[in-house]
């Protein structure tokens, strides 16, 4: 019974712990993206900044939304935003009840939604998809013609992108929230088996 005082105790602490870790991964930025063209013409260059901005995952929600792309931005704010904060909001409340009932009904429910957990860690891994593309060039060769004459000119595009802070916190929150929530639903699992031999006793 310790024991499972002890897993609940820790489980709580790092759910705690996953919420204030989760609040700044969804607000900072995930990344950065910045895209640049250069057009060279007769070693005289010119540089033209097309893409800079940071993109954190209420930003990438609001930019689908204005977008209408309305379907991608619900999904997103469900598995990354709705869900985790529910889970979180149970697993503390089942934690201050003290009726074992409560307690089953609560955690069973997490369970079932805790299934979709793995849509947080798929949320990191399309950010990390896009971070792929860390250093990209391309350039191209062009020849314009007009009044008989000819002029080479070379156009290139470089796109750059870099991990932000809030992709750290996002990433621990994964790591944290699913170890807390595995010690509070294994803690309530021995409490509803030993209140089962109790009642066959």
């Amino acid at each position: 019974m310790i024991q499972q005082d002890y897993k609940k105790h820790l489980g709580f602490f790092l759910t705690l712990s996953a919420i204030a870790l989760f609040v700044p991964g969804i607000i900072l930025p995930m990344f950065t993206l910045s895209m640049d063209m250069l057009v060279n013409v007769a070693g005289a260059g010119f540089n033209s900044e097309l893409i800079d901005k940071e993109l954190s995952i209420l930003n990438t929600v609001s930019e689908l939304l204005q977008d209408d792309r309305i379907l991608v931005a619900v999904l997103i704010f469900v598995f990354s935003v709705l869900i985790p904060i529910s889970k979180a909001i149970l697993l503390c409340i089942a934690y201050f009840i003290k009726t074992a009932s409560h307690q089953k009904q609560i955690s069973n429910f997490v369970s079932v939604i805790g299934k979709w957990s793995m849509a947080d860690v798929f949320v990191v891994a399309v950010f990390l998809a896009v971070l792929s593309t860390n250093h990209t060039e391309s350039a191209q060769q062009h020849e314009l013609s007009f009044f008989g004459m000819s002029f080479a000119f070379e156009l290139s595009s470089q796109t750059l992108s870099n991990v932000g802070l809030g992709f750290y916190y996002f990433v621990s929150y994964c790591i944290v929230s699913l170890v807390g929530s595995q010690l509070m639903l294994s803690a309530f699992s021995k409490v509803k088996d030993e209140g089962k031999q109790a009642g066959d006793v």
